[in-house]
């Protein structure tokens, strides 16, 4: 095995450079990941453009991992063996101490690295990670394929079953981004009545072709009135950042309604109580899943032919490929390749 690697590490906020970094042996309870493609994030921007508090760099970004367990320091666990294609998320591996461990809360653990923020990520031909993190990645399942289900896939998987919607219920999904476009596949497979909200006719016939039954363009419709006017939904799946649009479809869920969030947004959510009491409605949050959950994501996506759009570029190229998912002109998400893959 050779001694260093390369890697994509931003130096300070805004600058991306290659790089070569000494290899790492793994410590106790950490394993040595030899990547073969990390998806791109817009999470990864906490990151490359400093928006996260307690980055400390320099840092190499990318959490949406995978590659082959080529080396640890410990015995491996039952299920896993060296050379076995694994994968990381955003959630890097539960400490099993903390309070949230105790209560079987692994995804909760408040000691816990965030990959590729508080500790180096994907963006990289090796990386470090913790055993409690690590995903079995199915093997018809393609390292590239498996790559942004690690995040957006999770993230809009697990929101749809926290949502306890049933069969039939009608379902919106809000944003047909890099997660709105697999929360729309997901929920038609659930066997939910799948309304999607974006913006533009243009992409009408794609959202369709993913699974939508019905498609709410706001550049031209009131989405509002448009839900209410096929029934009213039962959950809102908004996955923008745009607070205030988030807000705007809350008169849209039907009594005992559920508003499920994945959309980090910056500015507060306006709730007006009248509303949220007379109807009974409920707004949560749900954070992505434990590796338990990822790999119960990716069989799913594979029993119901679920996959993302992607586009794919090679590492070097990492500094063009972020650049374009946020400029939004991807579709849908980005993943980086290896040469070694």
């Amino acid at each position: 095995m050779k001694k260093t690697y390369k890697a994509m590490q931003v130096t300070r906020p805004g600058q991306m450079e290659m790089v070569e970094k000494d290899l790492p042996e793994p410590g106790p309870g950490e394993v040595l990941i030899k990547v073969e493609a990390c998806g791109i994030c817009g999470a990864d921007a906490g990151a490359i453009e400093g928006l996260e508090k307690g980055v400390e760099y320099p840092r190499v970004p990318g959490h949406e991992v995978v590659g082959t367990l080529c080396k640890t320091s410990d015995p491996l666990p039952a299920w896993l063996k060296p050379g076995q294609r694994v994968g990381v998320g955003r959630l890097g591996g539960h400490c099993n101490a903390c309070d949230q461990c105790r209560l079987g809360h692994f995804n909760l653990c408040q000691n816990q690295p965030v990959t590729g923020s508080t500790c180096d990520g994907g963006y990289a031909e090796y990386m470090l990670a913790r055993t409690t993190g690590l995903v079995a990645i199915p093997d018809d399942l393609s390292s590239v394929e498996a790559a942004p289900l690690l995040c957006a896939g999770i993230a809009t998987f697990n929101a749809l079953k926290k949502s306890h919607a049933q069969a039939g219920d009608t379902v919106v999904i809000q944003g047909m981004g890099g997660l709105g476009h697999l929360a729309v596949q997901y929920a038609r497979k659930m066997g939910f009545r799948v309304v999607a909200v974006g913006r533009g006719a243009d992409i009408a016939d794609e959202v369709m072709t993913l699974g939508a039954h019905h498609y709410v363009d706001t550049h031209s419709q009131d989405a509002v009135e448009a839900i209410k006017a096929l029934g009213g939904a039962e959950v809102v799946l908004s996955t923008i950042t745009d607070s205030p649009a988030v807000s705007a479809l809350l008169p849209a869920l039907v009594p005992q309604g559920r508003l499920m969030i994945v959309g980090v947004g910056k500015e507060p959510l306006t709730l007006m109580p009248g509303v949220m009491i007379g109807r009974e409605l409920t707004v949560r949050g749900a954070i992505t899943g434990t590796a338990i959950e990822l790999e119960k994501a990716l069989k799913f996506s594979l029993l119901a032919n679920v996959r993302a759009m992607i586009e794919t570029q090679p590492l070097a190229q990492a500094q063009q490929a972020y650049e374009k998912m946020r400029s939004g002109q991807a579709k849908f998400r980005m993943v980086l390749t290896l040469e070694h893959s």
